[in-house]
């Protein structure tokens, strides 16, 4: 009886240290060090949001740092955007039913590519949202937001190896 409850305290214990032996790592990074990043296309009928938030993605990328921005033809990949829709809409009602609350609904398709061979290394639609005050922020705002959002996602999907 001793045996077997040795036994089973040892295959117990190899069982809690294998278990351990796997950590989920979301900091693992990519093999790409460089990146050029195209100018964002704009399909919609809204005036220079496409530059703006193709700042705010070079922005995104040169402050998290896991990768170097560099002109095309030096870079390991190239990211490409398209600004496909743009809608603003009403997010909440009082109970007067005026709006509290509208939203900016940003849905883009985004592609990494290498350049040379010009093989695509990921293609992904993208749709963001970015909720505003009616009364004290402005539709940019919301915009902002959006965008925020949209870097957060173009980074994690760019920079990450999951």
């Amino acid at each position: 009886m001793r045996r077997i409850i040795l036994f089973l305290l040892l295959i117990g214990s190899a069982t809690v240290a294998a278990g351990c032996a796997y950590t989920f790592n979301p900091k693992g990074k990519s093999s790409l060090k460089t990146i050029a990043v195209e100018p964002f296309d704009n399909r919609t009928s809204e005036y220079g949001l496409t530059d703006r938030l193709t700042n705010i993605v070079v922005e995104a990328f040169i402050k998290d740092g896991s990768m170097r921005i560099v002109p095309a033809e030096k870079a390991e990949a190239i990211l490409h955007g398209a600004l496909l829709r743009y809608e603003r809409q009403a997010a909440q009602f009082d109970i007067t039913d005026q709006v509290e609350q509208y939203k900016v609904v940003l849905e883009f398709e985004v592609s990494l590519r290498t350049p040379g061979n010009d093989s695509t290394l990921w293609t992904q639609s993208m749709t963001q949202e970015g909720i505003y005050s009616a009364s004290t922020e402005t539709e940019e705002t919301g915009q902002q937001r959006a965008g925020e959002r949209l870097v957060e996602a173009i980074i994690n999907k760019t920079t990450k190896s999951w």
